[in-house]
């Protein structure tokens, strides 16, 4: 799911410290009026992380940040607006893992604000007091299989976005889940960026991930400022989406990772699970 924490934004929360000034200056004029506003364009989720990982959601895209003056150095999910606290968040996910033994999932703390060494200690010591031995070490991305994470109890794998990830044994390097961005509204040149990235694909030795997912201009936001995402672009997109989805094949040189809004629309969940039944199709081609 992309902003996977983005259900939790809370509109009484300061606004995140990596948004422009035009943002900041918007919120203090209009106040709460304007973070109801914004929260209709930066949740794009609308499933806690529970709901998710029950309707079979196994990445996450985390974004995590402090926020300015607390003086309970708290780290939050943050998506232009403030969202859950992350200990909070990782042990919902921990809950899921507990009572489903087989089940693995992908963390990856890609966007960090107003982030010191400090809170990125409190943040890897969290991470370990959380999961624990459920944690897989960094290794090459083709040894890491089902079985031979079952073999040893892993259920986690932590992908980090930051220098960090070269001093702590079960962080994977950030640049092993590279995730190519569209940073469009048309559907069309969407679903062009996404097809040349799969065919410029990864290096064997990392995962990759296609964002079927659509960013609002500026003036997009003004004209559906009241409706929001889901309703202005996701929506009215969605069949281009899902039609280029379920077109798709996994493994080498094929689909790996897909991320998109509002997971529960359009049967993307389902779509996205089957496509695994052609791997056990290519298995038996090739006997």
């Amino acid at each position: 799911s992309h902003d996977s924490f983005s259900f939790y934004i809370d509109e009484a929360s300061p606004v995140g410290p990596e948004q422009p000034e035009t943002v900041q200056n918007f919120v203090s004029v209009f106040g709460t009026v304007a973070k109801k506003l914004m929260r209709k364009w930066l949740a794009t989720q609308t499933m806690n992380f529970t709901s998710q990982l029950g309707a079979g959601i196994r990445y996450f895209d985390l974004r995590i940040s402090t926020k300015p003056r607390d003086p309970d150095n708290e780290l939050y999910f943050a998506h232009g607006l403030f969202s859950a606290k992350v200990n909070e968040g990782l042990e919902e996910i921990r809950a899921f893992l507990v009572e489903h033994q087989k089940e693995v999932v992908l963390l990856d703390f890609n966007h960090f604000y107003g982030m010191q060494k400090c809170h990125h200690e409190k943040l890897v010591q969290m991470l370990k007091d959380t999961f624990g031995s459920k944690l897989c070490p960094a290794i090459f991305a083709h040894e890491v299989c089902l079985q031979y994470l079952w073999e040893k109890d892993y259920q986690v794998l932590v992908f980090y976005h930051s220098p960090v990830a070269l001093e702590v044994p079960f962080l994977w390097p950030g640049q092993m889940m590279p995730a190519p961005w569209a940073n469009t509204t048309d559907p069309e040149k969407l679903i062009q960026f996404l097809q040349a990235s799969i065919t410029e694909r990864r290096k064997k030795g990392s995962f990759f991930i296609s964002q079927v997912v659509l960013t609002p201009k500026a003036s997009t936001v003004v004209k559906g400022v009241a409706s929001g995402l889901r309703e202005t672009i996701t929506e009215r997109a969605l069949p281009a989406m899902m039609q280029w989805v379920r077109t798709q094949r996994p493994g080498e040189g094929g689909i790996n990772i897909v991320t998109a809004d509002f997971v529960e629309l359009g049967d993307f969940i389902n779509t996205v699970i089957k496509l695994n039944y052609h791997l056990d199709e290519g298995e038996a081609d090739t006997t």
